[in-house]
């Protein structure tokens, strides 16, 4: 999100968001987990990761990074949480008007990954539901 890098060459910040408490030891996450936040931190292109928790007023759960410390990471942590909503009310705009399913389906379409590519940044969202730490 940082980067001035083009995108072919942009350091990419990786976004999670999961339902999980804000305190997390990392001892007690499941090993794919960490074996996965591992190899992102460790890709040379990569700035850093964001796990953050759901809802209005999300809260780092963990971090990877200088650029998602203090101030800075509770923003971006705001902005990932905004664009995670912005777009599962889009799609729940458009499968109403679109007329896919039974009245009074509740089967939503999820929100499973998002990038964004710009000339300057790559975000990756990566929304999970509830990593039970």
């Amino acid at each position: 999100m940082v980067s001035t890098n083009p995108p072919s060459t942009a350091r990419a910040p990786f976004a999670s968001q999961t339902a999980s408490q804000p305190a997390v030891a990392s001892s007690s996450m499941p090993p794919e987990l960490e074996q996965t936040l591992s190899m992102l931190s460790s890709h040379r292109s990569v700035l850093g990761y964001l796990l953050i928790t759901r809802g209005q007023h999300p809260s780092i759960i963990r971090h990877s990074g200088v650029v998602f410390e203090g101030e800075q990471g509770k923003r971006y942590a705001a902005v990932v949480a905004r664009i995670v909503e912005s777009v599962r009310s889009g799609l729940e705009e458009v499968r109403a008007d679109d007329g896919i399913g039974a009245a009074g389906e509740t089967d939503v379409d999820e929100v499973r990954f998002v990038r964004i590519r710009t000339k300057r940044h790559e975000i990756m969202i990566s929304p999970g539901e509830g990593v039970e730490c």
